[in-house]
């Protein structure tokens, strides 16, 4: 499966690419280097950090190239009264008799501490292209969902200043 991104998706993920092998990468490279000049390697707990942030780096690295020889690349357009990617969406959930705001994003860039989800998880994807007014069902497992009201729609735009997720 492809992950959808968009071009500026792919441009923060190439720009910190090129950060971590072209700054970075030297950098860990010398750390290691230096630690390894202080002895016995079997007990240098130096030598065992440096390498485990330059392996930690190189990891980042192979994961990022991977997501942008996977990627899928989608644009941003959505129906002009419908919810689109990075819409803000504030909600009414009537089982629990409260409201939330939440902003569609694509899977580099959530952040669910700030209200940001994927378009693809459960309540993304039951938001996708909905309306103002529209109850839609949130199928969060097979034996479990939950109703929420579309209270209303924030027009948003990719404007790359959301940073891409990091593990």
């Amino acid at each position: 499966m492809y992950d959808e991104l968009t071009s500026v998706d792919l441009q923060k993920m190439q720009d910190e690419i090129d950060y971590r092998q072209l700054t970075l990468r030297p950098k860990l490279i010398a750390e290691v280097q230096d630690a390894r000049s202080f002895g016995d390697l079997s007990e240098n707990f130096e030598y065992k950090a440096a390498k485990r942030e330059k392996n930690r780096n190189d990891s980042r690295i192979r994961y990022l190239q991977r997501m942008i020889q996977t990627a899928k690349v989608i644009s941003v357009d959505a129906p002009a009264d419908g919810v689109g990617l990075f819409d803000r969406v504030e909600l009414y959930l009537p089982e629990d008799e409260e409201t939330m705001t939440v902003q569609l994003v694509t899977m580099m860039r959530t952040d669910a501490t700030a209200g940001r989800i994927s378009k693809a998880s459960p309540m993304g994807a039951a938001l996708m292209g909905r309306k103002v007014g529209d109850t839609v069902h949130i199928c969060v497992r097979e034996d479990y969902g939950y109703d929420a009201v579309i209270r209303s729609i924030e027009k948003g735009h990719d404007d790359a200043s959301m940073d891409i997720m990091q593990y």
